[in-house]
C-alpha cells in the first residue's frame, strides 16, 4: 500500500480509503471488512451520517479493538450543512457518539452541491459556525467537503478557502472536473476521489468490449492507474462491502508511477475507439447547451449516450440514467424523453448535433424504469 500527504491536512493517507456507503448487511460483515482494509494497510475511513448505519458500525469497529490502533487511523465523516448551528452542532455530537470517538480526523461538509448550499456557508449564524466551534474544542481536525456539484460551483466552494480537501467525481470516463482537481491542487487541498469503480463506470461490472480494449488489464486496473499515476490525486474511496472485495484492486495499489509505454498506448486505443465509434454524433461535453428549458441534463444524458455507444457501457448507462428526475441535487436534470423538440440548446452546439434525437435515442437505449441514491 502507498500512502500520499494529503494536503495541507498533512494527514499520511493510503491510496485507498475504505468507503463505507455499501454495508448493508450487518455489523458483523461491516467489522470484518474494517479489519480486512486495515489488515491490507487501509488507514482512512469515511463514512457519513447519511449512510444508513454505517457511522453505527464503525463504531462497532472501534469497541471491537480498532481503538487499540487509533493514532495510527483516520476518520473521515460526513454530514449536510444545516441552515442554523444548533442543528449541526448536535449532529457532530451524535456522530462522535455513534462512533465511538473523541474527535474527527476530516470533517466534510456533506453535499455542496448548488449555489444555495456555497450561500448557506456565508451565514454567520450558520453550520460553519458550530463547524468552527468544534475545531477550536479540538472535536474536529480538519475540515473539507463533498460534493456532486457542477464544475463551475465546485470551483467557487475551492476558492472561499474555507476547506483543507475535496471529495469529488473524476475519473478516466468522466474527465469534467479536471479544473476542479488542479485548482485544489495550486490550494494545496486533499483530493479524495468519490467511488471510482462504481460513478466512474461501474466498472466491476465491464461489457466484454471494455474488457477487450483494456486487455492486458482490468478496467479497474487501468482507472485506478489513471487515477494514481496523477501527483494531484491523493487518495480513491474502495467501497468494499465484503472482506473479498478488496483484492481486484492490489495490484494498484502498490504502483503510483507514472504511467507504463504500455498503458498509455492502451488508453490512447480506447480514446480512437471512442471517437471512431461516435463519429459525428459524439458529445464533446462542452455544456454550451445548457440551460435546458426542460431541466434536462444534457450533457450527463449523451456522455452515458457516448459511453453506451462507445464501449457498450449499457448498464452502467441504464443504472445512472435511472437517476434522472428522483436524485435531487446530487444528480440534478430530468431524462431525455422530456424534450419538447423547441429547439433552444440547436444553435448553441459547436458539433452541430440533432440534440433532440439524441436524447430519444438515449432514452430508447437507457430507459429501465426509475432509480433512487442508496440511502434516499
Amino acid at each position: 500500500m502507498r500512502y500520499r500527504r494529503f494536503g495541507k491536512t498533512e494527514m499520511l493517507l493510503s491510496v485507498f480509503s475504505l468507503g463505507t456507503m455499501r454495508y448493508l448487511e450487518s455489523e458483523e460483515n461491516a467489522v470484518s471488512t474494517i479489519f480486512k482494509a486495515i489488515e491490507l494497510g487501509i488507514n482512512h475511513i469515511e463514512t457519513a451520517k447519511g449512510y444508513g448505519k454505517s457511522e453505527q458500525f464503525v463504531g462497532a469497529a472501534f469497541r471491537a479493538g480498532l481503538e487499540k490502533q487509533r493514532d495510527r487511523l483516520y476518520v473521515t465523516t460526513k454530514i449536510v450543512p444545516t441552515p442554523d448551528a444548533d442543528t449541526m452542532r448536535q449532529q457532530i455530537e451524535d456522530s462522535l457518539q455513534k462512533m465511538n470517538l473523541d474527535y474527527i480526523d476530516n470533517f466534510d461538509l456533506h453535499g455542496i452541491n448548488t449555489w444555495e448550499h456555497l450561500e448557506m456557508l456565508k451565514n454567520p449564524q450558520g453550520c460553519m459556525k458550530a463547524v468552527q466551534e468544534a475545531v477550536d474544542q479540538k472535536l474536529i481536525r480538519h475540515v473539507g467537503f463533498s460534493t456532486h456539484a457542477p464544475l463551475e460551483v465546485i470551483l467557487a466552494v475551492i476558492q472561499t478557502d474555507l476547506f483543507t480537501s475535496v471529495n469529488l467525481h473524476y475519473y478516466y470516463f468522466n474527465q469534467r472536473n479536471e479544473p476542479a482537481v488542479q485548482l485544489a491542487h495550486e490550494k494545496d487541498m486533499g483530493v479524495f476521489i468519490i467511488s471510482p469503480s462504481d460513478k466512474g463506470g461501474m466498472i466491476y461490472k465491464p461489457s466484454e468490449k471494455l474488457k477487450g480494449l483494456c486487455y492486458p488489464f482490468t478496467p479497474i486496473y487501468l482507472n485506478d492507474r489513471f487515477l494514481l499515476s496523477d501527483p494531484r490525486v491523493h487518495t480513491l474511496s474502495l467501497g468494499a462491502a465484503h472482506p473479498q472485495e478488496f483484492v481486484d484492486h492490489q495490484e494498484a495499489w502498490d504502483n503510483d508511477t507514472p504511467l507504463s509505454e504500455l498503458e498509455n498506448e492502451i488508453f490512447a486505443c480506447m480514446h480512437r475507439h471512442y471517437i471512431e465509434g461516435l463519429r459525428s454524433d459524439r458529445c464533446s461535453q462542452c455544456y454550451a447547451c445548457l440551460p435546458c428549458p426542460e431541466e434536462i441534463n444534457i450533457p450527463e444524458v449523451l456522455r452515458l449516450r457516448n459511453l453506451a455507444v462507445a464501449h457498450d457501457m449499457v448498464e452502467f448507462g441504464k443504472y445512472r440514467y435511472a437517476m434522472f428526475g428522483n436524485a435531487g441535487h446530487w444528480f440534478p436534470g430530468e431524462k431525455g424523453d422530456r424534450c419538447t423538440d423547441c429547439g433552444d440548446c440547436l444553435p448553441r452546439c459547436p458539433e452541430k448535433l440533432d440534440i433532440p434525437k439524441l436524447l430519444r435515442d438515449t432514452h430508447d437505449r437507457l430507459y429501465e424504469g426509475e432509480g433512487k441514491r442508496l440511502w434516499d
